[in-house]
């Protein structure tokens, strides 16, 4: 049975990745056509995901990066914009010299 939620009810929902991580909590959907097209997701501090993010206060998740909408909301990890590290890098580099 399909479950039908109100979109004012995603509001404050907390967000997690399919790894489990905690991300954010949904602060705003974004409409095109009467359709979700985005989710704008504020980063929470506790969730270690600020650091990937590089200052910014949180980010527009597409609609097709959620996959499954409850208690909680979950997005899909390559929704997540990764920074590559400096140490793999490093290493990557050494190897070509």
């Amino acid at each position: 049975m399909l479950k039908i939620k109100r979109l004012s009810e995603v509001i404050g929902k907390r967000v997690f990745t399919d790894a489990g991580d905690m991300f954010g909590v949904v602060e705003e959907l974004n409409l095109a056509d009467n359709k979700i097209d985005g989710w704008r997701i504020v980063v929470s501090r506790d969730s270690g995901m600020m650091s990937l993010l590089g200052g910014a206060r949180g980010i527009i998740v597409p609609h097709q990066f959620i996959k499954a909408i409850g208690d909680v909301i979950v997005i899909s990890r390559n929704a997540v914009p990764v920074q590559p590290e400096e140490d793999s890098l490093s290493l990557q580099e050494e190897e070509l010299n």
